[in-house]
Order: structure tokens, then sequence, then C-alpha cells
């Protein structure tokens, strides 16, 4: 096989590559293809010179499975924050109607911390989920809203420096679905992404909240 004839370029060039010259990116891309063999085969230590290549440095793990984190991992997440916790769900989410999930998050917010919670409205279960959220909300201890479209999006859990975002796909149960964790770091980028998700949904979203919905 003619590479320059493959893929366009001068002989010349397809000497300068055999000789150990990395291709530009566009022409990696095609050079793989055409050999099939994957780039990261070709350029072992490429992507570790390439600018923001390999993993976030805000991206803290990686579970497969919502259902792989435990009572105790959700209980302790919200008990580490100390001024912000907010939560973005489907109103059919499991902790939300998790009465010591409830209780902890009133405990929160009597300790000083902000505590918020929008739900995705008009979705089954949104009525328990209501119904435990509501009386704190009266009394001034949960601030909660109902956004329309929020059962769309990836749910998001924040805890002062640290995020959990459970993915959502079509067709997958959101327990089923990876759950990636953040945690605010000097250089990340993705933490600050998803709360600033958060807060454009939380001002879209709406304030009179009735215990029915």
């Amino acid at each position: 096989m003619d590479l320059s004839v493959e893929l366009s370029v001068d002989p010349k060039t397809v000497r300068n590559w055999m000789r150990g010259q990395v291709p530009h990116p566009g022409s990696r891309i095609a050079l793989a293809a055409a050999l099939g063999v994957e780039a990261e085969v070709l350029w072992p230590r490429l992507d570790a010179t390439l600018p923001g290549a390999g993993k976030p440095s805000d991206l803290a793990a990686v579970y497969p499975r919502r259902s792989g984190i435990t009572r105790s991992d959700w209980l302790a997440f919200f008990a580490a924050g100390r001024t912000d916790i907010a939560l973005l769900a489907s109103a059919s989410d499991l902790l939300l109607q998790d009465a010591e999930v409830v209780q902890l998050l009133a405990a929160k917010s009597e300790g000083g911390a902000r505590v918020r919670v929008v739900l995705a409205s008009e979705q089954p279960g949104s009525s328990s989920s209501l119904r435990r959220l509501h009386p704190l909300m009266q009394a001034g201890i949960v601030e909660l809203r109902l956004h329309d479209d929020a059962g769309m999006y990836n749910s998001i859990y924040i805890s002062d420096d640290q995020l959990l975002v459970n993915q959502r796909a079509y067709g997958v149960s959101d327990s089923e679905s990876p759950v990636y964790h953040y945690r605010r770091s000097e250089h990340g980028e993705m933490f600050g992404t998803y709360v600033n998700s958060f807060e454009m949904i939380w001002s879209a979203s709406r304030e009179n909240v009735s215990a029915s919905g």
C-alpha cells in the first residue's frame, strides 16, 4: 500500500513519519485508519503530551453504576457539606424518599448550610418526595423548586467542594447509569461546568411549590 497516494500526501512526508516524525492530528487519524491500528498503539506517549489530554484534574472517581454507591456513602457525602448543598434530581429519586437523608439535609440547613433542591415536575414518585420536602420548604429550612424539563438532564448532587453527576441515557435506569465524582481543583474545569449548569436550572425553576406539585 502506497500511503502517500492513500492519504494524498507527499512521499517525503511518509518517509519522515517512518523516521519518527509525529503526524499532525488530522493525518494521525487518517494514518491509523489506513493501517487499521489504534492511534494510541502507534504513538503511545502522545496522549500524555497533548494539552488537555488525560484524566481531568477534578475527576476523583467514576462509578459504573449508581447502585454501586451505598446509602452510607450518600449520607457521608451530604454530611461533609457545611455551606452549600444542592440537588438536581428526578422527583422519583429514592434519596429524597429516604427519611434519614431528608433529616440530614434539614440538619445541615439548621447548622448553617444553604440547602437547595430542584425536582423535575410531574414525574412518578413526585408526590412522595414533595410530601417529605414541602414542610421543610414552608419552614424555610430547604429551598425547593420545580423545573418542567429537569428530568431530561443528568442528576447533579453538590456538597461544598464535591459533586456527583448521575448520567442519564435513554432506556437506562438511573440506578444502572454511571456516576462521575468531581472535586473542586485549581485547574479543573468540569466541576465548574456542572455547578454553572445547576445554577442556570435553579434560576429557571418555579418557586411556588405546593405539596402536590
